[in-house]
């Protein structure tokens, strides 16, 4: 990057980049600038919005901040905390400080971009520049799409255009996934940001501190990456297995930007296994996702394909109730909401079978299983719940077909052969075999009282039929 250093200071807003390694904005911020201020904001639109005081993302993001100021510090800076309106709070700080510029990087959620317009003309009426950067994905916007200039509609070929257009982009000597080096020497000095923060701890904002399932923090992603890597061989053949540690557990990290895209896919390229290609691949599914909600912000609300848009779903409420407590009499699937409703996590298989299992089990809205998951996902990322529910419903890009649908037996079978998982998060099951546990309502009273578990009392009898549900759910889309 050319350096266009200007004497007058600038704010760089710290937002899903919460690092001081591999930061885009950040690294523009003091190439140009001779002293740059960090700014962290717990924005009150976002935090009002909730509705648990207990919210485990508020925990994760505010241990993070405090690790990030701890890093600051140790270089001699330091980092601004505030609390508010960042349509009022950074005018007013910009103000004090004789702010030249603030720095920042993208966001392509539909809040967030009509935030940064406002903040960006905001500033531009005061005569201070405003400047966005790419860093929390390797392409974005119009970066990569058709040749007719239309975005993708299915990944495949999104995909392929992904990798290619990465290998041309290689080749001219500035990979997409270059490390962005910033110059930490012209961090502004801790003492011309004394007066300037907002009272911060989880009480100051309204909430309460939870425990959580992992580590925040940038030192905590850099572990996990650090423990995932000698595992990415076997990632293609045990991700899809609940009771495996098969996955990288970084969906967190990269939401709240703890680590870099860039630091993950150079990982995964610098391994030559069919498991760190698996990876990759689910790295690019995250971009695309981005790109829809970015090209097609309706998706938020309504189907992406919007013949399916006005489908009458005839699901019970109570039916949905027993979805989100785990209580469907189908052990996976409770398996699975009983652990998400624990820790906040849910592993990706689980999440399709559990979706699957609402949309066309239940033939309950997607939009109310998106909520859901979006009021308790730590790793609650909008394009990837949105495009993964909408996948699972078969409303969306690149969806299911309508009339393929998870048997969540045959998937409980498969995925969790020997109910470890389910006797985990189930534990009224533990008694059953390896056979049973799949299915306890098909066990005969002799084998149930052998388990001590009687179906219909200790444990629930399943709320519907699968195959009469399946049914239905064909006769419902086939309709539309």
């Amino acid at each position: 990057m050319t350096t266009l250093t200007d004497t007058a200071p600038a704010l760089f807003w710290f937002r899903r980049d919460l690092r001081i390694a591999d930061n885009t904005g950040l690294e523009a911020a003091l190439a140009r600038h001779g002293a740059v201020l960090p700014v962290f904001i717990f924005d009150s639109h976002i935090l009002d919005d909730l509705s648990d005081r207990r919210d485990r993302r508020i925990t994760f993001i505010h241990d993070s901040v405090r690790e990030l100021r701890a890093k600051l510090r140790a270089h001699g800076s330091g980092l601004i905390v505030l609390h508010g309106d960042p349509l009022l709070r950074l005018p007013e700080l910009a103000e004090a400080v004789d702010a030249a510029a603030i720095y920042t990087n993208r966001d392509y959620e539909p809040y967030a971009k009509l935030r940064d317009d406002a903040i960006a003309r905001m500033f531009a009426e005061r005569g201070r520049g405003f400047y966005s950067f790419k860093d929390q994905v390797i392409f974005e916007q119009r970066d990569i799409e058709k040749a007719n200039g239309e975005p993708y509609r299915v990944f495949t070929p999104y995909k392929k255009t992904w990798l290619r257009r990465f290998e041309e982009t290689e080749l001219t000597g500035d990979a997409p996934d270059t490390p962005r080096e910033a110059d930490l020497s012209r961090l502004a000095p801790s003492a011309s940001m004394k007066g300037y923060s907002d009272a911060w701890t989880m009480a100051d904002l309204g909430f309460e501190a939870r425990e959580l399932w992992l580590e925040p923090g940038e030192d905590a992603a850099q572990q996990r990456l650090a423990h995932f890597l000698p595992r990415i061989s076997r990632y293609g053949e045990d991700r899809d297995f609940p009771a495996r540690e098969g996955t990288s557990g970084l969906s967190v990290h990269l939401r709240f930007g703890t680590i870099s895209i860039r630091e993950c896919v150079r990982a995964a390229r610098r391994e030559t296994s069919s498991g760190a290609s698996t990876w990759l691949s689910e790295l690019i599914w995250r971009e695309f996702y981005m790109m829809i909600l970015d090209r097609f912000p309706f998706v938020v609300s309504h189907a992406f394909q919007q013949q399916y848009d006005d489908i009458a779903w005839p699901g019970k409420d109570e039916h949905f109730d027993a979805w989100c407590e785990g209580r469907t009499g189908y052990p996976l699937v409770d398996a699975a909401m009983r652990h998400f409703n624990a820790t906040g996590w849910m592993h990706n298989r689980l999440r399709m079978i559990t979706a699957m299992f609402l949309t066309k089990d239940l033939l309950i809205d997607w939009r109310r299983g998106e909520a859901w998951f979006a009021e308790g996902l730590l790793d609650f990322e909008l394009a990837s719940n949105n495009g993964g529910w909408q996948w699972s419903a078969s409303t969306g890009v690149d969806a299911a077909p309508y009339f393929r649908i998870f048997n969540p037996i045959l998937q409980s079978r498969k995925f969790d052969p020997d109910g470890s998982y389910i006797r985990t998060w189930v534990p009224e099951l533990r008694g059953f075999d390896n056979t049973h546990i799949h299915w306890p309502a098909a066990a005969d009273t002799h084998t149930q009282r052998e388990a001590a578990c009687i179906v219909g009392e200790d444990y629930p009898l399943p709320i519907v039929d699968h195959h009469e549900q399946k049914d239905k759910a064909i006769a419902l889309f086939s309709g539309a």
